[in-house]
């Protein structure tokens, strides 16, 4: 599987997930565009491992969420670089709570980052890609939003409400050869999960039939297949990278 000349944008991609599909496209070939909004340290380490990789890339700061700097960034990477062959919807916030006490504004942020910012993000790319008659536009979604998960109503609507916009978006694209395609991650090894106890961790690890906590490095496995020439007969599924925690129909 190659990327050779492809030019991709992993939004949210300093860290965990966003930053292994950055590291594995790069070393694909795809020159790769490095999303943050607050960590240009953690942006420039990404950068490190794709270079270390064998690969280029460049960081790009804007906020998913604001459409303005969404226009304006990806107009000036189109503008750079020629093109945006490959879109990866990774960034995502959590504002954790129960919902009797969740604030409107906790509720606000987390749908605004997590789904609006794909429908952003998403529409600033896609005439590129309809001009050229080739995409690849891939949203990470999550297994809560298949399960639910008690404190994570926002969470749990946004991942879910991906789903949905990835296959209204195939059905609209598949006619210029853009293929939109949703990978949903169960628990993987994170900056977060780390922090977790090991009693927390083993009771995560029941849940899952193959008995592990998942890697950044499978999402970006998935990711990968799906942004290749391998995946080009497939749109509007959500792949499950979840060690068999959740089984989908």
């Amino acid at each position: 599987m190659t990327l050779d000349g492809k030019i991709a944008l992993v939004t949210g991609g300093s860290r965990g997930i966003g930053r292994a599909v950055s590291v594995r496209l790069a070393a694909m070939g795809a020159v790769v565009g490095v999303n943050y909004v607050a960590n240009p340290a953690a942006a420039e380490e990404t950068l490190r491992q794709i270079e270390a990789a064998g690969g280029r890339g460049f960081a790009v700061r804007f906020n998913v969420a604001d459409a303005e700097a969404v226009q304006d960034s990806i107009k000036e990477i189109i503008a750079s670089h020629g093109q945006i062959d490959i879109l990866v919807n990774n960034a995502g916030i959590t504002r954790d709570g129960l919902m009797a006490r969740m604030k409107d504004e906790e509720w606000d942020s987390v749908l605004d980052t997590n789904l609006k910012g794909a429908f952003l993000c998403s529409k600033a790319v896609m005439r590129a890609m309809m001009k050229k008659r080739w995409g690849r536009i891939i949203n990470i979604s999550s297994v809560v939003g298949f399960v639910g998960n008690g404190g994570q109503v926002n969470y749990a609507a946004a991942k879910a409400g991906l789903t949905g916009l990835t296959k209204a978006m195939a059905r609209e694209l598949a006619g210029r050869n853009i293929t939109v395609n949703c990978v949903a991650p169960g628990y993987v090894v994170t900056d977060m999960t780390d922090g977790l106890t090991e009693d927390v961790q083993d009771a995560l690890k029941a849940q899952i039939p193959l008995g592990i906590l998942g890697t950044p490095e499978d999402v970006a496995a998935a990711v990968a297949f799906l942004a290749s020439s391998d995946g080009s007969y497939i749109t509007g599924q959500t792949l499950h990278v979840n060690g068999g925690m959740y089984m989908g129909h």
